[in-house]
C-alpha cells in the first residue's frame, strides 16, 4: 500500500510539474506573439530620382533611418534617367515619389494627372560641364573646341531620356554646332554612363552635370555651359497620386526639403532652392 501511494503521490507530481512546464511555456509563448504583434513592419517608399542624386540620396536615406520619424519607413531608391523614370511611373510602375533633373518630365506628369501640381516643389539647381580624361588628349578648353576633328568621340546622355543630353544638345545647338557634334555622340542611358565611358577614356570629352563631375577624381572639369545657351536646369520634386504610402511618402519628402537636408545636397554641389 506505501509503494503504492508512492506511486500515485510520484505520478500526481510529475503531472503537476508537467502542467505548470506546458503553462509555463504557454505562457512564455504569449508574451513572445504579443512582442511580435507590438513592432510594426516598416513601410516601404519608392523613391524615383534622377541618376545625378544617386550620392546625395543615398546619404540622405541613411540619415533618415537614424531619424525618430524614419523608424518604420524603408526608403528603397530607383536610380535612372529621368525620362526613363517617367515612363515607367506612366506605364503604372511602384513609385511613391518622383525627383526629376527637368521640369519638362514632372510637367508631362502633371498633364497626365499622376502628379498633382500642388504636390511639386522645385528643390534644386545644377549645371552642365564638358568633362575630359585626366591627361585631355584632344586639348580641349572649351564646349566649341568639342567640334575640333581632335575630338573623335563625346558622350552624351540620350537627349529624349536624359535631360544633362538635352540641355548639352541645347547648349551646342547655340553654338550652331550641333550636327557635327551628333555625328560623333556616343549615346549613354544616363548621365552616369556618360561619367564612367569618360573616366575610363572611352571617349575624348562628355557632357555631364558639375556634381557628377565633382565625384570623379579622374576626369578634368573644362567649361561650364555659356550663359543663356541652355534652360535652368531644376530640379522638381513632386508625390505620386497614386502611392499606396503618401503619409510616410510626405514624411520622406519633408525630411529631403529641410535645412539640413539642404546642407547634404549643397556638399554635393547642389544649390537647393527650397528648404524649410
Amino acid at each position: 500500500m506505501k509503494m503504492h501511494g508512492y506511486r500515485t503521490l510520484a505520478a500526481m507530481t510529475a503531472a503537476v510539474c508537467t502542467a505548470a512546464a506546458c503553462a509555463g511555456m504557454v505562457f512564455a509563448g504569449g508574451k513572445k506573439d504579443s512582442g511580435a504583434a507590438a513592432q510594426k513592419p516598416k513601410t516601404e517608399i519608392i523613391i524615383a530620382a534622377a541618376a545625378s542624386l544617386t550620392d546625395a540620396m543615398n546619404e540622405q536615406i541613411e540619415r533618415f533611418a537614424q531619424l525618430p520619424q524614419g523608424a518604420n519607413i524603408k526608403v528603397t531608391p530607383t536610380y535612372g534617367a529621368s525620362g526613363t523614370l517617367r515612363k515607367q511611373i506612366e506605364q503604372g510602375a511602384p513609385a511613391d515619389l518622383f525627383i526629376s533633373a527637368a521640369a519638362s518630365h514632372m510637367n508631362q506628369l502633371i498633364k497626365e494627372e499622376l502628379v498633382d501640381k500642388a504636390d511639386c516643389v522645385n528643390m534644386f539647381e545644377n549645371k552642365v560641364v564638358v568633362i575630359t580624361p585626366g591627361d585631355n588628349p584632344a586639348g580641349i578648353t572649351a564646349y566649341e573646341d568639342c567640334a575640333s576633328p581632335k575630338v573623335r568621340r563625346i558622350a552624351l546622355g540620350i537627349p529624349e531620356s536624359v535631360p544633362a543630353g538635352d540641355y548639352a544638345k541645347q547648349v551646342f545647338t547655340s553654338l550652331g554646332i550641333w550636327d557635327t557634334i551628333s555625328a560623333k555622340a556616343v549615346f549613354a542611358k544616363d548621365v552616369r554612363q556618360v561619367l564612367t565611358y569618360v573616366e575610363q577614356g572611352e571617349v575624348d570629352a562628355g557632357v555631364v552635370y558639375a556634381t557628377d563631375a565633382a565625384i570623379s577624381p579622374v576626369i578634368r572639369i573644362i567649361a561650364e555651359a555659356p550663359a543663356g545657351s541652355c534652360k535652368p536646369i531644376i530640379y522638381p520634386g513632386a508625390l505620386i497620386k497614386a502611392s499606396a504610402n503618401k503619409a510616410a511618402a510626405k514624411t520622406f519628402f519633408d525630411f529631403l526639403r529641410t535645412e539640413e537636408s539642404g546642407k547634404v545636397f549643397a556638399k554635393y554641389g547642389f544649390a537647393v532652392i527650397s528648404a524649410k
